[in-house]
This record gives C-alpha cells, sequence and structure tokens, in this order.
C-alpha cells in the first residue's frame, strides 16, 4: 500500500469492483479514453490490467478518507506503439473527484514508488492531443512533452479526434 497525505492506493480487492466497473463503463469519465464504454469493457479493462501484477507493476485503487476516487498506476506501453518498451504511467478518477488535485498527488505518489522500486530510466504517459486536463496534469508532475514521438493511436479511427496522441516523459530523479 502506498499512502500520502490524503490517499491510499492499494491492489484493487473485491470491495472496488463494482466502483471501478461503473467508473470505467460511465461515458462521461471515459470520454477522453474509450468510445461508448459499457460494462463489458469495462471488465475487460479490469482483466487487462490485472495482468500487469505478473510485472510487478499494475494500477492501484486510490481512495481517500475510504472511499473509492479512481485508478491510478503503471503498465507497460503497448507493443504496437512507439513507446513500446517503456513504462507507461496512467490515471482514472472518478467525477466528485475532478479538480480537488486528488489525480495529481496519487500520480506523484505512483512516480515515487517507480522510482524506488524499478530500474526504468524515464516513464512515459500519453493521451488524445485534445484532452487539456491530462496533458496539464501531465506538465503538473514534471513530465514534458516530446512532441518528435507523437503518433496517430491505432486503436481510433483516422477521424476520430482520440487518434491524434501526444507523448510525455519525466526522467529519473
Amino acid at each position: 500500500m502506498i499512502r500520502t497525505e490524503r490517499l491510499a492506493l492499494m491492489p484493487p480487492e473485491p470491495r472496488h469492483i463494482p466502483a471501478l466497473i461503473r467508473m470505467l463503463s460511465d461515458p462521461e469519465v471515459m470520454a477522453q479514453l474509450v468510445n461508448n464504454p459499457t460494462v463489458e469493457s469495462a471488465e475487460a479493462s479490469l482483466v487487462k490490467h490485472d495482468g500487469y501484477r505478473a510485472d510487478s507493476i499494475g494500477f492501484w485503487a486510490v481512495e481517500k478518507d475510504g472511499v473509492f476516487a479512481g485508478f491510478c498506476g503503471l503498465k507497460p506501453a503497448a507493443a504496437d506503439l512507439p513507446i513500446a518498451g517503456e513504462l507507461e504511467i496512467g490515471w482514472i478518477f472518478d467525477k466528485p473527484f475532478w479538480g480537488k488535485g486528488i489525480a495529481g498527488e496519487a500520480a506523484r505518489a505512483v512516480l515515487d514508488w517507480a522510482w524506488a522500486n524499478r530500474a526504468e530510466p524515464r516513464v512515459v504517459a500519453i493521451t488524445s492531443a485534445g484532452h487539456e486536463g491530462s496533458r496539464r496534469l501531465m506538465e503538473r508532475i514534471g513530465m514534458r512533452h516530446l512532441p518528435d514521438m507523437d503518433f496517430e493511436h491505432p486503436l481510433y479511427a483516422a477521424d476520430d479526434p482520440m487518434r491524434q496522441t501526444v507523448v510525455y516523459a519525466v526522467d529519473r530523479p
């Protein structure tokens, strides 16, 4: 478990699953990540994320005052992307926790954990070019935009605004 001033990050427990599925299937929460999210896509995402634990990484359930707030952690970058081979950080937070600094606090805790427990020289993050909130968070946690690595994400159609993907990175301190 990782603790910060306001948060606890832990591997998802059975008690977190209903809130995770609700959040990961919420069209507003997932608007910049998944087109038409469903309970089935949420369940498939959780299975995929659970598989990262074999590499001693993964996303943690984030709680504030014992209440589920979101999902934040590390995963290997997908093999079919320009960031393949990199350690990627990501986050998804439920609407009641937006704009309260929770995502930044959790992401900084995950980066601290990465520097203490992993050997990678940097951590990367990606988002759609138009996702300004995520991009601002990346900058607040010390990441810098790597425009030479930006790419068109193969999971999205050519006319989908999420196809244009930006890459950010933070080097090991």
